[in-house]
């Protein structure tokens, strides 16, 4: 049984009985056992546990984790303190900088954005190694998708950013008028240039958060 130890637990605990998950987890418990399969098994669903519920002011959307050695632990776009920051949150911090004047910080360790109320939550939640998008389609779309869902029926405001066609592809579920929605391209080296520089939506999510009497987030990832 799977434990997120906040009100995740509560929220998902239905679907986590339905027939499409315990499907899922039985593909997933042989896959780990003869593939290299990413994030680690207990890292599966760190964005949840870091991030309750209650707490969730910001979702950042990826595709899939990262498929390279020892980098992906759970959470969308961050890494493992001690790897090489990948091209893709290169360009996000290259944006940050712009955007807000944060330094380019050593790391690519995002869990201070997850202690905030930032959702780093991947569309799919694992991958097999050296395979982009090799888990899609086996079921964590649904379940992601009712995590929107959830975070959609709040009643304190979120901004989403949807970055790339596999998160865009969530926006028919934030229907509530509540939240912010923000989209734009894929921070990756193949599409940054085509609307992820220069969209500016961390400062127009922290001026969203304040206008609604809500904390910013502090975007400045520290050096370690």
């Amino acid at each position: 049984m799977v434990k997120l130890n906040n009100d995740w637990d509560e929220l998902l605990k239905d679907e986590f009985q339905k027939e499409y998950y315990l499907r899922l987890r039985q593909f997933l418990a042989r896959e780990y056992k003869i593939k290299t399969i990413y994030p680690d098994k207990y890292q599966i669903f760190e964005a949840l546990k870091l991030t309750p519920y209650k707490d969730v002011k910001v979702v950042i959307l990826g595709q899939d984790p990262y498929h390279g050695e020892n980098q992906a632990h759970g959470l969308a776009f961050s890494v493992q303190k001690e790897v090489d920051i990948p091209p893709s949150l290169q360009n996000v911090y290259k944006e940050l900088k712009e955007d807000l004047g944060c330094y380019i910080p050593n790391n690519g360790y995002l869990v201070p954005w997850a202690k905030q109320g930032v959702l780093l939550l991947n569309t799919s939640l694992t991958v097999v190694a050296n395979m982009a998008n090799s888990h899609r389609h086996i079921g964590w779309e649904i379940f992601t998708d009712r995590i929107i869902r959830l975070i959609n029926e709040k009643e304190t405001p979120v901004v989403f950013m949807l970055w790339g066609n596999n998160a865009k592809e969530k926006a028919k579920y934030i229907t509530n008028p509540i939240h912010l929605v923000l989209k734009a391209a894929h921070p990756s080296p193949l599409s940054a240039n085509k609307g992820f520089f220069g969209c500016r939506h961390f400062s127009k999510a922290n001026k969203f958060l304040r206008e609604h009497g809500l904390g910013e987030i502090d975007w400045q990832i520290p050096n370690i």
